[in-house]
């Protein structure tokens, strides 16, 4: 048994010797997921203010990297950071525990259907909010038993729906069951009042974000170039990424070479400025991908099946008309990159299967369409 799960008891005991204040006042929702999963939790967010009291404050709990997207959110949200990577660590653990207890929250809502019982249910543990709600959890042949042992710590469970599902239809159904007000779920698509400035550029622009976390469902380069090549005279390219990407991925550097094709390593909340100044986004299925279609700008996924019914491509109807989708329909999508198929050429089979020359006609066709 890990170590953590030893201590937990004890910690739980010395949480409850512990004074805090009272009444329990303010609303905390756990949202666990990544980069990505944060910009489209933005979207469903307002209708989950509706369950804060009068005078009460809302605080979304955040992964430390999903955090870098929380400029999305309205100022008076409050923001609390965790690090995941560090939380079976004694000291932060209790730290974070601790933290959270005295907080004193009225109700604690874990939005996130995916959940591990060591990590972010332990933060719902820690709280000890009087109200907890929660979404039946992911079926997980892992954690199935723990999870549903950790059923008790919520005093509302919704079921979902199936184990595939939207991801922003089944956050907007749970909005209906917390508020008890039924509402058509939002566009990916944030209202032009709530975004960041627009950056002007000097040039006409295409922004390519060819990087990945899962390598698997990176497009090669080679096609990257083809694309940039088709450009009209005068257009130029931002190459989006962290610097560690190109030292990850060296075969991307060859990009680089074209003379109007650059760099461009601006951390999330510069970006955005900078993506609605360009004509066209073209991204891997990636956090890059959901901010560019959220703050309007015409942008093309190009994307694996892995995710297909739950992420990408949209259900139609949230879908915003600068949102635009290439996969490679499979008997076995939806497989959430539990690929069983070996790869080809470095790539998910899928991934491999895109078609340059669709490629090629849908940029030139939302070049030409402006959206």
């Amino acid at each position: 048994m890990r170590l953590h799960r030893l201590l937990d008891p004890l910690l739980a005991l010395s949480l409850k010797l512990r004074r805090r204040p009272s009444p329990a006042k303010g609303v905390l929702l756990i949202s666990a997921g990544g980069l990505g999963d944060t910009v489209l939790f933005a979207l469903v967010l307002p209708r989950l203010l509706e369950l804060a009291h009068p005078g009460e404050a809302v605080t979304v709990l955040l992964r430390s990297d999903g955090a870098k997207m929380s400029f999305l959110f309205h100022n008076d949200i409050r923001v609390r950071k965790v690090d995941y990577s560090r939380l079976r660590q004694p000291g932060y653990r209790s730290q974070m525990a601790r933290d959270l207890y005295d907080a004193h929250y009225r109700l604690v809502v874990h939005t996130d259907f995916l959940r591990h019982p060591d990590l972010d249910e332990f933060l719902v543990a820690a709280a000890r909010a009087p109200v907890t709600a929660a979404m039946e959890p992911r079926p997980s042949a892992k954690h199935g038993r723990r999870l549903t042992a950790n059923r008790r710590l919520y005093s509302k469970l919704f079921d979902s729906g199936p184990a595939h599902a939207d991801k922003v239809l089944r956050w907007s159904r749970f909005a209906d069951f917390l508020t008890g007000r039924t509402a058509p779920p939002p566009l990916v698509l944030l209202p032009e009042e709530e975004r960041p400035p627009a950056e002007a550029l000097p040039f006409p622009t295409v922004l390519f974000q060819p990087f990945s976390a899962v390598t698997l469902k990176q497009s090669p380069p080679e096609l990257w170039e083809t694309i940039a090549r088709a450009l009209p005279e005068g257009w130029r390219v931002k190459l989006a990424g962290h610097p560690s990407d190109l030292d990850k991925n060296p075969e991307f550097r060859r990009l680089l070479d074209l003379p109007h094709v650059e760099f461009e390593g601006a951390p999330f909340d510069r970006l955005a400025g900078i993506i609605q100044g360009c004509r066209l986004v073209v991204s891997v299925d990636t956090a890059c991908m959901h901010l560019a279609v959220a703050l309007g700008a015409p942008t093309l996924c190009l994307a694996s099946a892995a995710y297909v019914d739950e992420i990408v491509p949209y259900a139609a109807e949230i879908t915003p008309a600068n949102a635009h989708f290439l996969y490679q329909p499979m008997d076995c999508q939806g497989c959430l990159g539990a690929c069983r198929f070996p790869p080809e050429r470095g790539m998910y089979p899928c991934v491999a299967a895109l078609d340059a020359d669709a490629i090629l006609t849908q940029v030139a066709d939302i070049m030409a369409r402006g959206t």
